[in-house]
């Protein structure tokens, strides 16, 4: 996702799957931050056992890194949300490269989307713009929508210096630091005796 009006223009290597090595071109503002390969490498190891006809969302989709990657290695559906437009023709675009049949686009705002959407996902990444609350916003509205299957697992990606307070009715399976950036596997507690109590993501490395 990117609001700014500074475009910046890249490519990117799928690691892993159908598309391995397959380069994929993204443009976006500034604040557009595809996930590094080595965190990309991390997170998909931590998924390898789950992904296979997974569904999966990716919210504040940008580059469409985590989404064409989860697709790559054998997730059944993909749904990438993301607001801007010149961001979404480039999606589009790798999308049709790579005949990525089980991939849809949504050209939306991700919280607005959210609040419409009647499907459910065995899989979500939460990769917002930093220094927002974002990552807080959505968790709550993936909730209060009933947009997780059972025993959904959540990718939250957030810089070190921002780390987002997250609700304890959120399990933590993985949790991991490089660089600047901390990131993690989440899993929303059902029937949590909701006691008020809130960690950070940094509290947790």
């Amino acid at each position: 996702m990117s609001s700014s009006r500074t475009v910046q223009r890249g490519r990117l290597r799928i690691i892993g799957g159908e598309w391995k090595r397959r380069q994929i071109r993204f443009s976006g503002g500034s604040d557009l931050r595809p996930t590094p390969d080595s965190v990309r490498e991390t997170l998909f190891n931590w998924l390898s056992p789950y992904l296979h006809q997974a569904k999966c969302l990716d919210l504040f989709a940008g580059s469409g890194a985590l989404g064409l990657e989860a697709a790559s290695r054998g997730a059944g559906n993909v749904v990438l949300v993301e607001m801007h437009k010149h961001c979404c023709g480039r999606l589009k675009d790798n999308v049709a490269l790579l005949g990525a049949k089980q991939v849809m686009i949504h050209c939306a705002d991700a919280l607005d989307w959210m609040t419409s959407c009647e499907e459910q996902f065995d899989i979500v990444f939460v990769d917002p713009p930093y220094d927002t609350d974002l990552v807080k916003r959505s968790l709550n509205r993936l909730i209060r929508y009933r947009l997780l299957r059972p025993e959904a697992q959540i990718y939250i990606e957030c810089s070190a210096q921002e780390a987002p307070t997250i609700s304890e009715d959120w399990a933590v399976l993985r949790q991991k630091k490089a660089g600047q950036v901390c990131y993690g596997l989440y899993q929303h507690v059902a029937n949590s005796d909701a006691n008020g109590k809130t960690q950070t993501l940094r509290d947790l490395l």
